[in-house]
């Protein structure tokens, strides 16, 4: 029999032993479920800490988009970059490696030093790039030589190439290696521009549509050792390819438009009147944009950035030039609009216009006499539009030429665009700190003074005209063949009733004997053309001056002399494009500017060579001569090439 203090005591060790291992299982039992949680539920996250120790990512450069005009001709392509690669740790002997290489192709020192520079500021196993754009040839040969070049890699990749170089060099802009100041402009860079060199839009539709031509880097998941060396790739996600760009232009019209600028300093658009499609937009001169891609040489650079003719200026868009006579449309109609005039009215021209003891000339010293507002259009008389400026006042004016589309900048992708400057009272207090003058309103109401406008402008405007609606200028077609839809423009309802008196006024200008632009007419009663001249002075004219005589133009140094302008539409009953032209100091609208924009017109009409009979008949036998001449230097010209081949 159990004595009971022995059951007692014995009854105190079990509950220990109890307590014990409870306890025991307690912590067995976090263990388990602390190994459950890290072998199940966060075995991905560990994998993946793991596999960062062995596995590198690298990023693969997308394709770029291409870039074609209206009819599908390629403008921006990618061709195939023959190049060389060298892996330091594979090399060896760098510098012999060099050498030989050296003996093979044309290396100079300084790119011999550039790449010894580069490799020994990188991994070993990192390759640089020696040598790129190669000919096929250089190419073969290193291949064929490889054996004996340890380290050096023959590497195809893909080059930006512009087919039509300058006809669309300030259209299109060119591509060129990411800088630091492109990078410092970005909040938020792409990893692709991490990558040394990685190609990106400096100019034109390449920079304004970067994000969408780029396209989307892809991934490479290379196995490396302990060292860094390369052991094979594990796997990848593919580089997903640039949007293409489907632009408005038309080529054939846009390489005449620049062919028939003559290397002036230039500019011409061509908008389509029933949709807003720009198809020519053309600077002159222009540039090659392949030269910036595969890197300019110095002694072109200086000599792109140091012409007086700014080739590399989009004229276009970033032209900011005084209208002149171009610019009394505006006036016209916002004189029509608050009723200061009728277009019956004559005001009295007697070849100057006082205002506070100053004279204020019409390019016609003997003056026009009577004249109503189609003959002040068809002969540009300044006097008329300095009394109606002064009836209607600079307020007016200025609603009237931005609700014609001047002043601003359109929605559109290119770089550098002006906005121009429709002055108004405001303006000059808040940038001179001065009242505005009369005279002032006289000088704008002849498209000088303040007023400033861009060729691109000035046809939203001509073919505001054209059509009586809010019409605004298209550049992009399609991007990856979408077509990118727009809503059609509203009527300018408030001005329509005026419209035709400033359109019969233009129709005269140019079809009407003593219209300044008589001799540039379209002799095709289906295709006349209306338009208005504008020669806009670039320096002020002197009393003294007047009175000893004024210099000629041809005089005149070429910084001196007036710009030539033009706008017109056509067809007069049925209008189809509009246009402006814009020649830097190219003495008068008549004689310059208005010839070259009837041609540019008759290109887009009759969507080529138009025939003869179109010219005025003074003009048909120069045409033919010119024709005949341009033959014999394309048959020429195609036999040497036959030649050399």
């Amino acid at each position: 029999m159990i004595s009971p203090r022995r059951t007692e005591k014995g009854t105190r060790i079990t509950r220990r032993g109890l307590m014990l291992m409870g306890a025991q299982l307690g912590v067995i039992g976090v263990l388990g479920w602390r190994m459950r949680q890290l072998q199940v539920e966060q075995s991905d996250q560990f994998r993946l800490m793991a596999d960062e120790n062995r596995i590198n990512i690298r990023l693969i450069p997308p394709e770029r988009g291409l870039i074609f005009d209206r009819n599908g001709a390629t403008l921006a392509q990618n061709l195939q970059n023959y190049r060389i690669v060298m892996v330091r740790e594979q090399a060896g002997n760098v510098e012999e490696v060099l050498g030989r290489l050296a003996r093979l192709i044309n290396l100079p020192d300084e790119r011999r030093e550039r790449v010894l520079k580069d490799m020994y500021q990188r991994s070993p196993f990192l390759p640089v790039t020696v040598k790129q754009h190669m000919s096929w040839q250089e190419f073969a040969l290193v291949s064929a030589n490889a054996p004996a070049l340890p380290g050096v890699i023959p590497d195809v990749g893909l080059v930006r190439n512009y087919p039509f170089a300058e006809n669309f060099a300030h259209i299109v802009g060119y591509v060129g290696p990411v800088s630091e100041s492109d990078l410092a402009k970005m909040e938020d860079p792409d990893p692709l521009f991490q990558i040394p060199r990685f190609p990106i839009g400096k100019t034109g539709v390449e920079r304004t549509l970067e994000d969408k031509l780029r396209g989307v880097a892809g991934i490479s998941r290379i196995e490396v050792n302990a060292t860094g060396r390369v052991m094979r790739e594990l796997g990848r996600d593919e580089a997903k390819k640039g949007q293409d760009v489907q632009l408005t232009i038309d080529t054939p019209l846009q390489q005449y438009a620049l062919k028939r600028l003559d290397n002036e300093s230039a500019a011409a658009v061509v908008i389509d009147v029933k949709t807003g499609d720009l198809v020519a937009m053309a600077s002159s001169p222009g540039f090659n944009p392949n030269s910036f891609v595969l890197g300019i040489s110095t002694s072109e650079w200086n000599a792109l950035r140091d012409n007086e003719y700014r080739p590399l200026a989009d004229k276009t868009v970033s032209g900011a030039y005084p209208p002149g006579s171009t610019f009394k449309m505006m006036v016209a109609m916002a004189a029509l609009k608050e009723g200061v005039i009728d277009e019956k009215e004559k005001i009295y021209c007697p070849g100057y216009y006082e205002l506070g003891g100053r004279r204020f000339h019409c390019w016609k010293r003997g003056g026009h006499g009577n004249i109503d507002l189609k003959n002040s259009l068809k002969q540009s008389c300044d006097v008329y539009y300095y009394e109606v400026s002064k009836r209607v006042g600079i307020e007016k004016i200025a609603d009237m030429a931005r609700e014609m589309g001047l002043g601003r900048k359109y929605d559109i992708p290119l770089s550098a665009m002006a906005s121009g400057l429709v002055p108004n009272k405001a303006y000059k207090q808040r940038v001179f700190g001065q009242a505005w003058l009369q005279g002032d309103t006289l000088n704008a109401g002849i498209g000088q003074g303040f007023v400033l406008t861009s060729p691109i402008q000035l046809a939203v405007m001509t073919a505001r005209i054209a059509s009586g609606k809010a019409l605004e200028p298209n550049l992009i077609h399609s991007l990856d063949g979408v077509p990118q839809r727009r809503d059609p423009p509203a009527a300018l309802d408030d001005v329509a009733t005026h419209l035709d008196h400033v359109r019969a006024g233009m129709y005269a200008v140019v079809n009407e004997s003593r219209g300044t632009a008589y001799k540039s007419r379209i002799d095709d009663k289906n295709n006349r053309m209306a338009g208005k001249t504008g020669t806009a002075q670039v320096r002020g004219i002197s009393t003294a001056e007047r009175e000893s005589g004024v210099l000629k133009d041809d005089e005149k140094p070429w910084k001196y002399r007036d710009h030539a302008l033009f706008v017109a539409f056509a067809p007069y009953d049925n209008p189809r494009y509009a246009l402006s032209v814009v020649v830097e100091h190219g003495g008068s609208g008549s004689g310059t500017a208005a010839p070259i924009a009837r041609d540019i017109m008759m290109r887009a009409l009759y969507g080529g060579e138009p025939p003869l009979t179109a010219y005025p008949p003074a003009a048909r036998n120069k045409i033919r001569a010119e024709r005949e001449r341009a033959r014999a230097a394309a048959a020429a010209a195609a036999a040497q090439q036959g030649a050399d081949e």
